[in-house]
């Protein structure tokens, strides 16, 4: 009988305005346990940056990818999650050469893969293999911000992370839309269409 590989997978950034949506596949080493793994937006940043490193040092195969917000504006967020985590996994066997035998994933939809996945509610509170990918996703997705806030320092991404939040839409309102925003969601759409409106009547 094959010894049971479990491999978690998680996404980050689902909510935002702003960047791509993350997912982490992560293996973990039962020889090598890595303690305080739990839902990553119930962590600090210090702690879930300290466990990152622990993940990646100690687990036995771990990957991180991405979907961009010009991708997710074309197939929609859900479909780009899917995306995301599907991609995730070939950058983990791809790196590290290792195939799981069972793949769990956080919330109530799977991505389809040729192996046994399951979906898990809560399962980033639930499942350590699925907690330590909600980790690596969501610090991939944070370092991508800040990247993100060096390009257009105006914005605030280092403070909001790309969310609706009152700050993101006062700047948003201030300086427009950035070839990062997401273009579908309802705040950046309607300032398009506000915008091209504004721009119809202005006299030449």
């Amino acid at each position: 009988m094959s010894l049971l590989r479990l491999c978690g997978i998680d996404e980050a950034g689902r909510g935002p305005l702003a960047g791509a949506v993350y997912a982490a596949a992560v293996i973990l080493n039962p020889e090598r346990p890595i303690l305080g793994l739990a839902d990553s937006k119930k962590l600090s940043e210090a702690k879930r940056d300290a466990l990152a490193i622990e993940i990646k040092a100690h687990a036995m195969a771990w990957g991180i990818a991405s979907v961009s917000a010009q991708e997710i504006d074309e197939i929609n967020i859900l479909q780009a999650s899917m995306l995301a985590m599907q991609r995730a996994y070939l950058a983990m066997v791809t790196d590290f050469g290792m195939h799981a035998t069972l793949i769990q994933v956080d919330g109530n939809r799977s991505p389809k893969f040729d192996l046994p996945c399951e979906a898990i509610v809560k399962g980033d509170s639930k499942v350590a293999e699925i907690s330590a990918a909600s980790i690596l996703a969501k610090t991939a997705r944070d370092a991508s911000l800040l990247e993100l806030d060096t390009q257009y320092p105006q914005y605030g991404f280092a403070q909001h992370k790309g969310y609706p939040t009152a700050l993101h839409l006062e700047r948003l309102a201030e300086f427009g839309v950035t070839a990062e925003h997401r273009r579908s969601y309802a705040p950046v759409k309607k300032l398009l269409v506000v915008n091209l409106g504004n721009q119809a009547i202005t006299p030449s």
